[in-house]
């Protein structure tokens, strides 16, 4: 007994694929200020471009690799809820990536301290490095690792000086 023939079969055409968006390189921080409610900000960095919502909340974007600090606190009718500080590395699309809530998609977080007082000292750390004239953007992203490790140890951390930040400038140099 014969088989019945098997249909030919014939390729169809494949459509061409739109091409893939071309993926955000910024990495964006939704700002929110409402007063004695919710204040998000940030301390320092250079933003790439800022877009306002609103009255109360705007974005910031930043570019890869450069430096943020973001400060968030909550309260309620009780007193304060969320005091925070994360210093954080905008990461280039597809590297690897912390998330972070309000930054989209996230990014390498240099520091991190949670409550007032040890906010507080970070907060005093960047007002230190700004006084030897630093921008707290510029500064060593190791410096900022140094800072949080102190910090969750207990301890003080090293002042960040001109010499240690000309021997940084010098690395960069030699990396590029």
């Amino acid at each position: 007994m014969m088989s019945p023939p098997v249909p030919s079969s014939v390729p169809k055409p494949i459509a061409p694929s739109p091409a893939a968006p071309t993926p955000d390189p910024l990495t964006h921080v939704e700002l929110t200020w409402i007063e004695k409610r919710i204040e998000n900000w940030i301390r320092f960095g250079r933003p790439a471009q800022a877009q306002t919502l609103d009255r109360s909340r705007r974005i910031v974007s930043f570019a890869p690799n450069s430096i943020f600090a973001f400060v968030r606190w909550a309260a309620n009718d009780f007193g304060t809820v969320v005091s925070r500080i994360d210093i954080v590395r905008a990461v280039a699309p597809g590297e690897a990536y912390q998330t972070l809530p309000f930054v989209r998609p996230g990014g390498e977080i240099l520091l991190r301290a949670d409550g007032w007082p040890k906010v507080e000292k970070v907060l005093q750390h960047v007002d230190a490095v700004e006084a030897i004239g630093v921008n707290g953007a510029d500064v060593a992203p190791d410096h900022w690792r140094h800072v949080h490790n102190r910090l969750i140890a207990g301890h003080m951390p090293r002042a960040y000086t001109t010499e240690r930040h000309h021997a940084w400038l010098k690395r960069r140099e030699c990396e590029e």
